[in-house]
């Protein structure tokens, strides 16, 4: 109770009072003893990520040991367009790459609702500008049926996507009735975590290609022998291969230099005064940490918390009645799981201001402002199914502003471009290499 209470006096401060040393001292003090209750005794070290470089230190699958020439070979596959050769539409061939729906500008997400790869035109500065290929259209156009979530701080992700259909181990052991042969979802076969699980399949979805031949052509063929010299050719050569090197790349993307890492590792003034008052609310009166918990803020479990599918202007190929937005059930088909979706990570949230896994809100004050209130507002979705944890909270609108500057900006890593190749073997344009995104980048 009296932590409670501190938390409330320490919120109801002026916004733009900033902090002296004293009064420092006792929100330095009150969020300690925050995260150490949140983290059941662990304290910092529960929340603080490796470097991106530390590979050790990095979760990984065993299966699949990250290392340097791995890594550096995924970072490239990642952004290259030259095995995107089974297009729907000829003239999309070789256009897009993992990096055209996930990527830095936008903090390895897509900057709109959803993400656009091939039968895209177009970047802009930061994803904002694209838009489809006229010879496209809704039903022949690559876009996902639900918000494109982010490619960052997934290391800790035992399985992937809104539903977590990706990942043969973990969660996943009992639901191979799902993983349908012929799908995406039958890469968890291979026996691999959700990251690498995921980069094998999205090749099947994503219309890409490889082999030796075509590897080769694109600059590829030492790379690929120095990332996995234990190999045989045909085991090197091979779409489970690309995909591993993918996923360890994706490890390895962590915005550990955002302010409130910084503040973690004992840069005390890395955080403003306002930020550590919403880092309060966020692990106490808030019960942000009840899911959003670990050094990704987000654990392995699913919600529903009664929010929009995705439709609307500018939104290709949404079904209502998709599986996907039956989430976890549509996946599982237990009736447990209907409505219920991963708890995503919050780190560069501002970066893509599309939220919610049909992004039916668009900015981090209205989706904390829809958890203050719970109240559903979507009507497909029967009451029973929200989850407990879906409770008012009784924030003012001024701690919910202090609760979205931790969010929008403690949590916010202001240099991802340093995950990104200068060049890439093939010489061939990213994100994008259609003919506008060639052009707006200087490519041609």
């Amino acid at each position: 109770m009296a932590t409670a209470l501190m938390a409330l006096s320490i919120s109801l401060m002026p916004a733009c009072q900033d902090a002296g040393p004293d009064v420092d001292a006792d929100l330095e003090a009150e969020l300690e003893t925050l995260l150490l209750e949140a983290s059941d005794g662990i304290g910092r070290s529960h929340y603080t990520m490796p470097a991106s470089d530390d590979l050790a230190a990095i979760p990984q699958d065993p299966n699949n040991p990250l290392t340097p020439a791995k890594v550096a070979l995924g970072k490239l596959l990642f952004h290259e367009p030259g095995i995107n050769l089974n297009p729907k539409s000829n003239v999309g061939a070789r256009t897009a790459s993992c990096s055209s729906c996930h990527f830095a500008q936008a903090g390895f997400q897509a900057n709109r609702a959803q993400g656009l790869g091939e039968g895209g035109l177009g970047f802009g500065l930061a994803g904002e500008a694209r838009y489809v290929h006229p010879l496209y259209g809704p039903a022949t156009v690559d876009v996902q049926p639900i918000r494109t979530p982010t490619a960052m701080n997934m290391a800790w992700h035992e399985c992937m996507l809104w539903n977590g259909q990706f990942g043969g181990t973990g969660l996943n052991a009992g639901t191979e009735y799902a993983w349908t042969e012929d799908s995406p979802m039958e890469a968890n076969y291979f026996g691999f975590e959700g990251l690498e699980s995921q980069a094998i399949g999205a090749q099947h979805v994503h219309g890409a290609e490889v082999d030796e031949e075509i590897l080769t052509e694109l600059g590829y063929k030492e790379l690929i022998i120095e990332a996995f010299p234990d190999k045989n050719d045909n085991q090197r050569f091979h779409r489970v291969a690309v995909g591993l090197a993918i996923a360890a790349y994706e490890r390895t993307l962590l915005s550990n230099e955002a302010p409130f890492q910084r503040w973690l590792q004992g840069e005390q003034d890395a955080l403003t005064a306002n930020q550590k008052r919403g880092a309060i609310l966020f692990f106490g009166k808030g019960q942000c940490a009840t899911c959003h918990n670990g050094p990704s803020l987000a654990n392995m479990e699913f919600y529903a918390l009664g929010m929009n599918d995705l439709s609307g202007p500018g939104v290709f190929n949404a079904n209502p009645v998709a599986r996907e937005n039956r989430g976890r059930g549509g996946f599982t088909s237990d009736p447990d799981d209907l409505y219920t979706f991963k708890v995503p990570q919050l780190y560069n949230l501002k970066d893509s201001p599309f939220y919610g896994h049909g992004a039916s809100f668009r900015s981090i004050e209205d989706v904390i402002r829809y958890k203050n209130l719970a109240q559903k507002e979507n009507s497909n979705i029967p009451e029973e199914y929200l989850s407990p944890e879906f409770a008012p909270l009784g924030l003012s609108e001024h701690e919910i502003n202090l609760l979205a500057d931790f969010l929008a900006n403690g949590l916010y890593d202001p240099n991802l471009m340093r995950y990104v190749p200068s060049e890439l073997p093939s010489g061939l344009c990213f994100p994008n290499n259609d003919p506008v995104s060639r052009s707006e980048g200087g490519c041609d």
